[in-house]
């Protein structure tokens, strides 16, 4: 397919994109390189390009401060998190996606008003109760929360997908013998795979990258990195601190690229079965 930029244009284009993956992608390339520098010379003027590299600051967080048990803290809660989600998403956007009435249209625009009211207006309501049912600073509360915030969004994507499955699919299937049960999962899920793989995605980093509800409903040795890393970040103790908060961020932040590598072949073919009418 011949390109429809014009060539007098590619040199520029080229040199916007270039540009712009530099600026977006510099503030975690500084962060990762002063991650293994000595304070002094992290923020020396002018940098030193080949100052000596340490491992310190990753040795204090992870098994001096232990930040292995925030790194647990945080598997356990993402991955219940998406399991729940991507449960209850699937069998609620295939329902809505086949199902013709008024009623799906309200209940998506009311899952819709949800998701747009700002996290910390709930919190306003969420701790007092969790905390006088003596339930709050526990995993199972913090996945609820989540999948309370994200499920709503988890529904509109996954029935954008659903919808885009012919019906003559579910008709074949159900003439062939199967009932529904048999139908969602042996016919119509194991094509819902790249919208499934895309909607966990996103949905993962929803409950990974939350803050504002994870620093405020768990505490000690239950807190998310993403909780932890603020004692670093908002210390004033010194600059060490600082660095080993920017050691920290780099661990938060490295699995995310590691993993938008990994997917990003799915999340392509997920996001185009989702744009195009099947």
């Amino acid at each position: 397919m011949a390109s429809m930029i014009p060539k007098q244009l590619k040199p520029v284009t080229n040199s916007f994109l270039g540009l712009w993956i530099f600026l977006a992608a510099f503030p975690f390339l500084w962060m990762f390189l002063i991650s293994f520098r000595a304070p002094v010379d992290a923020f020396s003027f002018p940098p030193k390009l080949f100052a000596p590299i340490t491992f310190e600051h990753f040795y204090t967080v992870w098994v001096v401060d232990g930040f292995w048990k925030q790194a647990l803290n945080t598997t356990i809660v993402t991955l219940g998190t998406l399991t729940v989600s991507l449960t209850i998403g699937c069998l609620a956007g295939y329902a809505l996606s086949r199902y013709r009435g008024n009623l799906g249209f309200y209940l998506l625009i009311a899952a819709l008003v949800f998701r747009a009211i700002p996290h910390s207006v709930m919190l306003v309501a969420y701790k007092p109760a969790f905390w006088s049912m003596g339930i709050w600073n526990r995993y199972e509360t913090l996945i609820i929360v989540l999948v309370a915030i994200n499920q709503p969004y988890t529904i509109w994507m996954l029935r954008s997908f659903f919808t885009n499955i012919p019906e003559e699919l579910d008709q074949a299937a159900l003439v062939d013998g199967c009932n529904r049960i048999q139908t969602f999962v042996k016919v119509i899920m194991p094509v819902m795979w790249p919208g499934v793989i895309t909607t966990g995605l996103f949905s993962f980093l929803l409950a990974y990258n939350d803050f504002i509800i994870s620093s405020q409903l768990m505490s000690g040795d239950h807190m998310t990195m993403t909780a932890a890393l603020s004692n670093y970040i908002f210390s004033d103790d010194s600059l060490a601190k600082l660095m080993h908060g920017v050691a920290g961020a780099v661990s938060i932040t490295l699995p995310l690229v590691v993993l938008i590598l990994f997917f990003q072949r799915y999340i392509v073919a997920g996001l185009t079965g989702g744009a195009v009418k099947g």
